[in-house]
C-alpha cells in the first residue's frame, strides 16, 4: 500500500554539462546499456565504460544501426549530416554515431528517468545544437564518494549549532554521474527514520536511482515564520543550504535537480523553500500543509517554481479550507493558512499561470499547465481524506520534468 493509499484509509504515521568538441573517434567495445554507462549524457573530453565523447555526448562511432542496439533499445546509427540544424554538430573524423531519436520524453525512458527529448534526440541536459564558446569550461568531475550505499547519519554546522540528517544512497549509485537529490522533511514531532519509513521516497530512491536526505528539525519542528520551533532564531534555510553544500562534496549530486517534499509541517517547509530558496530547489511536492497568509509568510520567489500539493478535505489538523491553527508546541502562537484551494490559486498567481486549471483527474489532481518558464502548479485532493502523505508515484513524474534554469 502506497503512502497515498495509507492516507485515504485514514492512517496517520508519525544533475548542466558543457557541450564540448572532441577531435577523436576510435573503435570501442560494446558497453552495457542505458544510464549506467552514461550513454548520451553530456561530456567534456572522456566518458569511460567503452564510450567516446562525440559532439558533446557519450556515445560511440558507428557505421550501421546494428552496432548501436547493444547500447539501448531503439538506438540507431545516425549520420551527422542527416541531423536537423538545431541538433547538428560536426566532427572531422566521425561521420555517424549511435543516438536515440525521440518525439517526446517517454521515448527516452529506456535510458532512465533523467533523460529528456531535446530537438529530436534523447539527452540528459539541454542540447542547443551548436558548439560551446572557445572559453567555455568543462564542469568539475564527480567528487570522490565518501558515503556508503544505504543510510548515512550525518551532521553539519550551521553557525554555532550542530544539525543532523540522514542521507541514503541507492544500491545503483556508482558515483560516476550526477544524481537527483530529494529533501524529505518530517512532520511536527517526527524524525528522519519515521519519515523514511512512511513517505515512500526511500522506495522511490531505489526504483529511480535517487539520493534522498531526511533532515532533523530542532524541537522536531521547522521554522517557517511564526511557527513552529520554540526559538524564532532557528535557521532552517541555512541548515538546508549547508546540508546540500556538504553533500555536494561527498556524493555526485545534480545541482539542477534538487527537490523538496514533506508532510504536514514538513510540507510547510517544502513551501517555505519554494518561496525563499528558488535558487536551490527545482520543484517541490508539499503534503498536508498550505501557505500562510502573506503577512506571516511572504512568498515572492525570484523565479517561477513548480509545485504539486497533496491535500485531504477531511484534514482536521490543517483544515482544507484554511484559517487559524495553533502550534502544538506553543499554544500562544497562531498561524493563519490560506487553505488548499487558496494555496493552489496563490501559486498560480506567483507562477504567472494563465487560463483555467484542468478538471480533476482520477487521482483528484488539477493542474495549471500554462505558466511562466514552463512550470506547472498542481493540487491533488483526496475527498474525505485526512492527513495526506502524498504519493511519490504521482509527485515524481512532475518533479522530474523540471530542473533549475
Amino acid at each position: 500500500m502506497t503512502p497515498r493509499a495509507v492516507a485515504r484509509a485514514g492512517t496517520l504515521a508519525g544533475a548542466l554539462g558543457v557541450l564540448l568538441w572532441v577531435h577523436a573517434c576510435r573503435e570501442q567495445a560494446s558497453p552495457k546499456t542505458g544510464s549506467e554507462t552514461n550513454f548520451l549524457q553530456s561530456c567534456g573530453t572522456a566518458c569511460g565504460n567503452g564510450l567516446t565523447c562525440v559532439c558533446g555526448v557519450c556515445t560511440q562511432p558507428c557505421s550501421g544501426t546494428g552496432e548501436c542496439t547493444a547500447l539501448a533499445s531503439g538506438a540507431e546509427c545516425v549520420e551527422v549530416a542527416d541531423r536537423a540544424p538545431e541538433a547538428a554538430c560536426s566532427n572531422a573524423d566521425c561521420t555517424a554515431f549511435c543516438d536515440l531519436t525521440c518525439r517526446s520524453d517517454p521515448d527516452c525512458a529506456a535510458l532512465g528517468t533523467s533523460f529528456r527529448c531535446r530537438d529530436g534526440y534523447c539527452r540528459t541536459t539541454s542540447w542547443d545544437g551548436g558548439l560551446p564558446d572557445a572559453d567555455a569550461s568543462v564542469p568539475d568531475a564527480c567528487p570522490a564518494t565518501t558515503l556508503d550505499v544505504g543510510d548515512n547519519p550525518r551532521t553539519v554546522e550551521v553557525g554555532d549549532t550542530t544539525r543532523s540528517y540522514v542521507v541514503r544512497l541507492p544500491d545503483s549509485y556508482d558515483g560516476t554521474s550526477p544524481v537527483p537529490l530529494v529533501l524529505d522533511f518530517h512532520t511536527l514531532g517526527g524524525t528522519p527514520a519515521g519519515e523514511a519509513a512512511v513517505s515512500g521516497y526511500r522506495e522511490l530512491a531505489e526504483e529511480e536511482g535517487l539520493i534522498v536526505a531526511w533532515p532533523q528539525g530542532i524541537d522536531t519542528a521547522w521554522n517557517i515564520g511564526p511557527c513552529c520551533t520554540l526559538s524564532r532564531d532557528v535557521d532552517d534555510l541555512g541548515f538546508v543550504r549547508a546540508m546540500v553544500q556538504q553533500l555536494e562534496t561527498e556524493v555526485c549530486i545534480d545541482a539542477s535537480r534538487i527537490y523538496a517534499v514533506g508532510v504536514a509541517l514538513g510540507g510547510g517547509m517544502a513551501h517555505h523553500l519554494a518561496c525563499n530558496a528558488p535558487d536551490l530547489v527545482a520543484a517541490v511536492a508539499p503534503s498536508a500543509f498550505d501557505l500562510l497568509v502573506d503577512s506571516e509568510q511572504p512568498c515572492d520567489p525570484e523565479r517561477p517554481v513548480t509545485v504539486i500539493s497533496f491535500r485531504g478535505t477531511a484534514d482536521s489538523v490543517v483544515p482544507y479550507d484554511g484559517g487559524p491553527i495553533e502550534s502544538p508546541l506553543d499554544p500562544a502562537v497562531t498561524m493563519n493558512l490560506v487553505g488548499a484551494e487558496g494555496t493552489f490559486q496563490r501559486w498560480a498567481e506567483i507562477d504567472e499561470c494563465t487560463g483555467e486549471p484542468s478538471a480533476p483527474d482520477t487521482d483528484g489532481c488539477s493542474t495549471y499547465s500554462d505558466c511562466a518558464d514552463g512550470v506547472e502548479v498542481t493540487l491533488c485532493t483526496t475527498v474525505d481524506g485526512i492527513t495526506d502523505w502524498g504519493d511519490p508515484e504521482l509527485a515524481w513524474p512532475v518533479l522530474s520534468r523540471h530542473r533549475m534554469p
